[in-house]
């Protein structure tokens, strides 16, 4: 397939097209490093650095019980054994974006770069590592990516982890047989689902934990509930210990086998073949447009006659092509008026569910006093405007997922590959966000009670002092000291009842003030991906477009001008023509036929 994609690359800028040369450079480079990204994710101290070392046979990954993962390692193949890590520049490029540089590192200092305790909250600014392997597994493209842990998938950092997985040709969620898989777990399963072709569940330490197969079994009943997700119950020690002992045997009981036969059969196989099914549409579209121009040509030197009528469809041909790359065209309509749809119903869905959080918080103020449970009432709110924005990224993700297939369908009958745009990334999208403001807990010292008290039962020891003054007795006596009790009781709680109050108002006005900052800046970050959905989408259609409409305009002129040539010119022309479409037809019939896929194969 890459001789025949490069052939073809040659031919198209022998015949004047770099254009499609260009875009055939593109598949090859496709062909030759397909990179099939596998994402790792799970909670802290799970196993999945070890998994990944267990899979590559090698210390690709730092492992140590006091160490974890603080930047995403990806582990790839390379002839040579090598490390680099990926460092976000200071300063800005001139456009305003961010600049990267990528510099080399010895691969046992690693565990410096890219763990807490190297790299205690990422303080060097590190984007990624990598790492490349001389390693038969990887040799295919397969890429093993190990994320940083999430601390809690219901937490904020779960948002983040979202943001590889619509990137990701296959996710493997990871969680060691200690317990049963939680609901958060299940959940982040759920979405996991609805943004990645593939997911994967791995059951690990099963050594470490004699009733682990109780696990597996609990664990299988909640995959059941969550959608059709195998699980894979392995021992990376296991493993390492094999492959250092050549011990097939123990290598069986590890459980790897089956884990390395799902990557190498429904992750690279499926990429794979959806790899090669968009080689040959290239190739088919390519060749067909070549001929297109090389046939009118020689047609207009073979047939002078008819040269008047294939110039008049040429035009008739050239004007729809025209129009199908115009603003009216009806893909470029859906995709403006769907993106449109899209941003409103997106901007409600939002609103509905961060609205939903408040009213709950509400409530919950109105219950009780929230300044001695404001920090677990911070948490919880964090998690839930976590959960429902994650909700959110998943649901425009699927959206836009929706809209780019109809384009396409629109565009070609479904037989364009889409561009690579991913809505799903939810990386940063609360970072501006500013933290829930702080609030008193409303404990008072002894000291402050007292002056309360004091203060409000002077009134009542004055009034009645002075009433019973009539009858002869003291300013203060037993009557007023009892109504000053009185009065001091009921002034003490009228004013805790006010502060009470008080702080519940303004733990209200802090909630409402934090989800309208994540209304602002959460609504900004899925504009901006939807405008880039469109923006992508419509470079892609609108460059096959003009690539259309220029094979039919050069066809055009070519016969135009063949109706004028003299005629040695013509013949040697003719000679030329016949021998670049003998070569084009040799070139066809060594392309494989692009059979339909079946609704399994599609679904998938």
């Amino acid at each position: 397939m890459t001789a025949l994609v490069r052939s073809l690359s040659e031919f198209a800028a022998d015949t004047g097209r770099p254009d499609l040369a260009q875009r055939l450079a593109h598949t090859h480079a496709r062909l030759l490093d397909p990179d099939v990204r596998v994402i790792v994710v799970g909670e802290f101290k799970q196993g999945k650095s070890k998994l990944i070392n267990a899979l590559v046979n090698a210390p690709a990954c730092p492992v140590d019980d006091d160490i974890a993962t603080s930047v995403p390692t990806s582990v790839g193949y390379a002839d040579e054994a090598s490390a680099w890590i990926i460092v976000r520049d200071e300063g800005a490029g001139q456009d305003g974006s961010a600049r990267f540089e990528r510099r080399p590192v010895a691969i046992d200092e690693l565990s410096d770069y890219v763990s807490e305790r190297g790299n205690p909250g990422n303080e060097r600014r590190i984007v990624s590592a990598e790492v490349l392997l001389p390693r038969e597994i990887l040799k295919g493209g397969l890429r093993l990516v190990d994320s940083p842990g999430v601390g809690g998938l219901d937490s904020s950092n779960a948002v983040a982890t979202l943001s590889a997985l619509s990137s990701a040709h296959a996710v493997l969620l990871v969680s060691d047989a200690s317990q049963e898989y939680t609901e958060p777990e299940v959940q982040f399963l759920k979405h996991a689902m609805r943004i990645s072709p593939n997911v994967a569940a791995v059951l690990a330490k099963t050594d470490l934990y004699p009733d682990w197969r109780q696990i597996e079994t609990i664990d299988r009943g909640h995959l059941l509930d969550a959608g059709d997700i195998p699980i894979f119950s392995v021992s990376s020690d296991l493993r390492l210990l094999a492959a250092e002992l050549q011990d097939r045997a123990l290598n069986d009981e590890s459980g790897f086998p089956a884990l390395v036969a799902h990557l190498r059969r429904e992750v690279l196989g499926r990429a794979e073949l959806i790899h090669e099914r968009g080689a040959v549409h290239d190739l088919i579209s390519v060749a067909e447009q070549l001929t297109v121009s090389l046939r009118s040509e020689l047609n207009a030197i073979r047939n002078p006659q008819d040269t008047p009528r294939m110039i008049a469809e040429l035009e008739e041909a050239k004007a729809r092509a025209d129009e199908f790359r115009g603003r009216s065209a009806r893909w470029q309509v859906t995709l403006t008026d769907g993106i449109a749809d899209l941003i409103a119903d997106m901007e409600h869905d939002l609103r509905d569910r961060l609205r939903k959080v408040q009213r709950e918080a509400e409530v919950s103020i109105d219950a009780g006093d929230p300044g001695p449970i404001w920090d677990q009432i911070t948490e919880w709110l964090d998690q839930r405007v976590a959960a429902a924005v994650s909700e959110t990224f998943v649901w425009t993700d699927e959206r836009s997922r929706w809209l780019s297939e109809e384009v396409a369908q629109l565009f070609s009958d479904g037989e364009s590959s889409l561009p690579a745009i991913y809505v799903g990334d939810t990386q940063g999208v609360l970072d501006p966000v500013e933290h829930l403001g702080g609030l008193d807990a409303g404990r008072l010292r002894a000291g402050e009670k007292i002056y309360i008290g004091v203060r409000g039962s002077y009134g009542g020891v004055l009034m009645v002092g002075l009433a019973t003054g009539l009858i002869g007795l003291s300013l203060v006596n037993p009557l007023s000291l009892l109504a000053g009790v009185l009065v001091g009781r009921r002034a003490y709680r009228e004013d805790m009842t006010g502060r009470l109050s008080r702080r519940q108002h303004e733990a209200k006005l802090l909630v409402r003030r934090y989800i309208d900052e994540v209304i602002f800046q959460v609504g900004k970050q899925l504009k901006d991906r939807l405008r880039l959905v469109q923006r992508s989408a419509r470079d892609h259609f609108g460059s096959m477009a003009e690539e259309l409409h220029r094979s039919l305009s050069e066809a055009l002129t070519a016969s135009k001008q063949a109706a004028g040539m003299y005629t040695a010119e013509r013949d040697a022309r003719m000679s030329q023509l016949q021998a670049q479409l003998e070569r084009l037809e040799t070139l066809q019939k060594g392309m494989p036929a692009l059979e339909p896929l079946r609704a399994e194969a599609v679904r998938r």
